[in-house]
């Protein structure tokens, strides 16, 4: 027989493009539109209705114009439903509304909510999901259009102005093009949906099988028998030829996808988060309206920050969504807040991202989710599965590695193991999507890639429209209805994320290990950009330890009211701001706009707080206090106490004019500044030893950032190769204790401030920039004389070993890293500390010095700062204008030093008066190791007024110590991050003694007599 593959595949896709798109619809009539404009932020339905509406005309051109860019119009469509329409057999009522759409995905442009006349949201309006169930003889639908800009529409590194509504300009953006009822054909629609599939597996199965062969006879076939101008009588016929294609049933051994509905919808991203409150009600009341007609669907939705704002602003919507939620149809999952970065937030963050999701949907839902949901976040911690096991859960699910721009994971199902040994069952699905719309090519990827094939044979499918949201549509479910036992193709069944995991533990019941950060080989710029957020974030996260601390203590000391509600609130807040496209600085404009002033507005609160609880604390007097919140002692204070102010001591601190610049000295450390504005010695006093590398200096380094692709997100590694040569400094002039130094790049001014402390162990280095640069990185560079192995960068409750070499591919494509308050590199007997008070990327690396006779002279090992970027998409004036950013240097340093260095510069101490010290409300004693670090002193969730207490090992070993309440404590129990009972309660009278394992975390409830 020829082949006529080609042939009938030409016709089919003809027949489809002229045909059958346009003839879904037997009919369709045009509706009487109005319009009102709103005038500025969004408003409510009841505001809305209550307009007056002028009439609007539809597709006549500019006429037909609406939307400024972030703007809302309400157009409201009426009409009556043709008699001749109704209960004819086969078709079905809708409305059909075209707001303008282009090609770009749902979400990501002009979008729509449809209301009833009585205030019910009915659905979302999007590309490729127009339509509005019509009920009874007349239509009568409001339409709350929302005119969001595409800002991608030209790229991910095309400056664009439309992510600030005070650049975005005023002409309108779209044409409303389309407001009609029409006469959904069934039989038609059905049609469109089998040759979906069968075209899909035309293009992905083997054409010399006999699979393919029997898709293209039966296609032919098909095509044979229709009448492209009556497809209302022929379509039927042509699915009868169809029909055995699509019962062949899937082989025996076919890989199995649970597929379950989604929608990855940012809180925030090319949208502010006001703009993602309406995305969630446009997605929810899709999912309950599609539900409605198709209850096997299952949608799986994290993220209990969108819940409460669907909560708070749309009641209604809420009641149907709760009764879904007990229905089984709209699944929580996750677990948590947001879906944060977890790269970024603090150890106690991210664990409070676990409470307060976990803590939601127990308490509005009554239902736990067991797996941690993070399909879109830029690379994972080796914290997290720790902290996934405290907070009760047991799994764990990602796509985002697949992204990776060198390494493919050699798993999809396996065992991650984290910082303390802690494993938890995970998944990445091989679809390599989170936003599946369950085609043959997603299909065919999944089986394909499957890693685990001889071993195990189930993965996860997420599909529906997502980024900007939108979910699950009909067409979707269609494809998995014929895709669920089809030859060729694998078993698609659709289910919840806790069907999946359960078989798939099953299935797979010894899977590999992977040990250590899940590293995301890409978006390496996310640790940078966008720098006053991270230092929002940064400070916001320590004063929040420092107002539970002073809070909790105040209680129990003063009687002083515990504001719990106003930190919950606050921790709210911080946890969204770490959402990641938010704390990653990948936003636009409006939305870091809006993280600045929410970060400062927390912050006011914040001190406002701890002011209160000192001044209960230490009462009325003149006596210089100091009161510290951080897990040492400080500056004559306790760890978690209030002490007396102590006076530095050693020599005092001595700035000298020398030969080309001056020397800085405290009889500890000695530091040449050079007129040129770099440190061009550091001498270790104590240890007699250099601890910059010979002939190197220290300090600022400018590079081109020009990454191929994604602006904000992305350092790629050729920046290493284009380094734009800072000018010397204009002056060097000295400032107490130490030299103050100023350079003029381009447009923008850096001033540094080289100093010493009396008897500080620490080059303090604080760099004020006022930046005006495009696409440039900023860098403090550290050539240190140290023959380092490894750095050591902390992460969330511990620490993270990193090689310096780049022997395989995996470690070179690790050449921007991720490091909280401290980065440590050394050797055998000497170390060096770098801290910071609010920087996350780092590069370390390491060269080695040749001498006369080829062999090595020494290694120097390179440790930069990453201090600001300059990206110019999604935000064209990212990081543009004034910072302050501050680390330290301290030689002669071991990992121990290093945890007690990082927390000294992010905390530090606050001086008060008042009447005298205040003993600290707990105390750790681990025989002076300062091993075991108190990260958080709070009040038990319940009010019960117990003291809750949470610590971890920091160093890295095996580490006992005694917790002794400092109050009348009449009983101990360790905890989940949540707050329940572990073990048996322990009657206490005194002193706790606890056993951790290597950066093992412990949550101690001490009762309260």
């Amino acid at each position: 027989m020829h082949d006529r593959t080609r042939f009938v595949v030409d016709r089919l896709r003809r027949f489809r493009s002229e045909h059958l798109e346009r003839s879904r619809y037997r009919d369709a009539r045009p509706l009487e539109v109005a319009a009102w404009e709103v005038p500025g932020e969004p408003v409510g339905f009841a505001e809305a209705a209550g307009q007056v509406y002028s009439p609007f005309p539809v597709g006549r051109g500019h006429l037909s114009a609406w939307g400024r860019p972030w703007s809302t119009v309400w157009f409201r469509a009426t009409g009556a439903v043709p008699e001749e329409w109704r209960d004819v057999p086969g078709t079905r009522v809708e409305a059909v509304v075209d707001l303008g759409f282009g090609t770009a995905n749902p979400g990501f442009q002009a979008e729509g909510t449809v209301w009833s006349p009585d205030g019910h949201i009915l659905k979302g309006i999007e590309p490729r999901n127009a339509w509005v169930p019509v009920t009874g003889d007349s239509v009568d639908l409001f339409v709350e259009a929302a005119a969001n800009p595409h800002i991608s529409e030209h790229g991910w590194f095309v400056p664009t102005p439309l992510g600030d509504p005070a650049t975005a300009g005023s002409d309108p953006l779209y044409t409303l093009r389309r407001v009609d009822v029409a006469l959904l054909d069934e039989t038609v629609w059905e049609l469109d949906q089998d040759l979906t599939v069968l075209q899909g597996w035309l293009d992905r199965l083997d054409p010399d099988t006999a699979r393919h062969a029997l898709i293209v006879s039966a296609v032919e076939d098909a095509l044979d028998v229709i009448d492209p101008r009556d497809l209302t009588t022929t379509a039927g016929p042509a699915r009868e030829r169809l029909a055995p294609a699509l019962a062949a049933p899937a082989h025996a051994s076919a890989h199995r996808v649970v597929a379950t509905g989604h929608a990855h919808i940012d809180s925030a991203w090319l949208w502010p988060t006001r703009e993602t409150v309406r995305k969630c009600a446009r997605t929810f009341s899709n999912v309950l309206t599609l539900a409605e007609a198709d209850p096997g669907l299952r949608f799986s939705c994290s993220s209990a920050q969108q819940y409460r704002w669907v909560r708070d602003t749309y009641p209604e919507l809420y009641a149907r969504l709760r009764d879904a939620v007990a229905a089984g149809t709209f699944v929580p999952v996750g677990g948590m807040w947001v879906e944060s970065d977890t790269n970024m937030p603090g150890g106690e963050a991210l664990a409070r991202q676990l409470v307060e999701g976990k803590r939601f949907f127990l308490d509005e839902f009554g239902v736990e989710p067991l797996e941690v949901w993070l399909p879109d976040s830029f690379g994972y911690t080796a914290a997290l599965p720790q902290l996934v096991r405290a907070a009760g859960s047991r799994w764990f699910l990602t796509q985002k590695i697949s992204w990776n721009d060198t390494n493919r994971m050699p798993h999809h199902t396996f065992l991650w193991e984290g910082l303390d040994g802690s494993r938890v069952f995970t998944h990445f699905p091989p679809v390599d999507t989170y936003n599946s719309e369950l085609t043959a090519d997603e299909l065919d990827r999944a089986q394909r890639q499957y890693r685990e094939k001889g071993r195990a044979g189930v993965s996860l499918v997420p599909f529906g429209h997502g980024d900007g949201g939108g979910g699950p549509t009909r067409e979707m479910l269609a494809l998995a209805r014929r895709q669920a036992d089809l030859e060729g193709a694998p078993r698609v069944r659709i289910g919840t994320s806790e069907e999946f995991f359960t078989e798939a533990e099953a299935d797979y019941p010894d899977p590999p290990v992977w040990s250590g950060e899940l590293y995301l080989e890409y978006h390496r710029g996310t640790y940078t950009s966008q720098a006053r957020t991270k230092q929002g974030n940064r400070r916001n996260e320590h004063l929040l330890r420092e107002a539970e601390l002073w809070a909790a203590t105040a209680t129990v000391r003063t009687g002083a009211p515990y504001p719990a509600e106003d930190l919950r609130r606050l921790w709210q807040k911080v946890l969204l701001l770490q959402f990641h496209d938010i704390l990653p600085g990948s936003s636009i404009a409006w939305v870091h706009h809006d993280a600045e002033r929410d970060h400062a507005a927390v912050t006011a609160e914040l001190e406002t707080i701890v002011d209160g609880a000192l001044a209960a604390l230490a009462g009325d007097g003149d006596v210089v206090l100091r009161a510290n919140a951080g897990p040492y002692p400080l500056h004559g204070a306790p760890a978690l106490g209030i002490g007396p102010a102590a006076a530095p001591d050693g020599p005092e601190v001595t700035v000298a004019r020398v030969d080309g610049g001056h020397r800085i000295g405290n009889g500890r450390l000695s530091v040449l500044v050079g007129d040129d504005g770099r440190v061009h010695a550091l001498d270790d006093l104590d240890a007699g030893r250099a601890v910059l590398a010979p002939g190197t200096t220290a300090g600022l380094q400018l590079f081109q950032d020009i990454p191929n692709e994604w602006d904000a997100w992305d350092v790629d590694r050729h920046y290493r190769r284009v380094e734009t040569g800072l000018p010397p400094a204009s002056s060097a002039e000295p400032v107490p204790g130490g030299v103050r130094t100023v350079v003029v790049a381009g447009d923008s001014t850096v001033t540094t401030d080289w100093t010493l402390a009396r008897g500080g162990r620490a080059l303090e280095v604080r760099v004020h920039a006022d930046w005006q640069e495009r696409q440039k990185l900023l860098k403090l560079a550290f050539p240190l004389d140290v023959h380092a192995e490894r750095a050591t960068s902390e992460i969330q409750f511990g620490h993270l070993h990193r090689p310096l070499h780049a022997n395989t591919s995996w470690d070179a494509a690790r050449f921007e890293t991720c490091a909280h308050r401290f980065v440590h590199v050394g050797e055998p007997g000497y170390g060096v500390t770098v801290a910071n008070e609010a920087t996350y990327g780092h590069d370390i690396t390491r060269d080695t010095r040749p001498g006369p006779d080829g062999t090595a002279a020494g290694t120097t090992t390179l440790l930069r700062l990453s201090l600001l970027r300059a990206p110019q998409f999604p935000d064209p004036h990212a990081d543009s204008g004034e910072h302050v950013l501050r680390c330290t240097l301290t030689p002669g340093t071991e990992i121990p030093d290093a945890v007690r260095e990082g927390y000294r510069v992010a905390l530090g101490t606050r001086e008060i008066t008042g009447s005298g010290p205040v003993e600290p409300l707990v105390t750790v004693d681990d025989g002076g190791t300062g091993a075991v670090v108190v990260e958080a002193v709070k009040l038990a969730d319940d009010g019960s007024g117990d003291v809750v207490v949470r610590l971890y090992e920091a160093h890295g070993g095996r580490a006992g110590a005694v917790l002794r309440p400092g109050f009348d404590c009449t009983g101990a129990v360790e905890t989940d991050l949540l707050e329940r009972t572990l073990d048996t309660p322990r009657a206490l009278g005194g002193d706790l003694r606890l056993e951790l394992r290597a950066f093992q975390i412990s949550t101690v409830r001490l009762t309260r007599a």
